[in-house]
This record gives C-alpha cells, structure tokens and sequence, in this order.
C-alpha cells in the first residue's frame, strides 16, 4: 500500500488546491479552510492515529505574527534597543 502523504497524485491535488486556494494569492480563506479539511479528512483514521504531528501539544498553541518595523524606522528601532541595552544597569550585581 502506498502512504498517502507521499502518493504523487494526492501530492499533486493539494498543491493545485493551494496554489488557487491560499489567501495569499487571493483566495477565499474560509474556502482554503474547508478544502484544507476536506483533504485531511481524506486521510485514513488510523494514519491519523499513528502520526505523532496530529498529537503534538507543541503545535496546538495560536500562531502569532510579530510584525517588525523596516527600512529606517526599523533601523532606527533597532539602534535605541541596542543602545538602551548597552546603557541598562547591570543584571548582575
């Protein structure tokens, strides 16, 4: 039996459904979403079961972006920090 993550022709039908589904390039994200599951749902219940990615705590937190400033005002940000850090008072006594 062939695994279904590395079967080609799956392979080959979630990579076309990303590449004209994904909010990047201007799909509908609650459409992504349910196709998404739906793939996954395509999955046999005991692939599930036994793949440790579907049971990893570490992965069950939200994902949370960190948007940095760029291009001179990232430059100046990153200089004051940089600065305040040389001048703080000592952490250790």
């Amino acid at each position: 039996m062939v695994d279904v993550q590395h079967d080609p022709a799956t392979r080959a039908e979630i990579r076309a459904f990303v590449r004209e589904n994904h909010p990047d390039v201007g799909g509908d994200p609650e459409a992504f979403a349910v196709g998404l599951a739906r793939l996954r749902a395509r999955l046999p219940d005991d692939a599930r079961d036994d793949d440790p990615r579907f049971d990893d705590p570490r992965f069950w937190a939200p994902i949370v972006v960190e948007v940095r400033p760029r291009g001179v005002r990232g430059l100046l940000h990153r200089a004051r920090c940089r600065w305040r850090r040389h001048h703080a008072p000592p952490r250790v006594r």
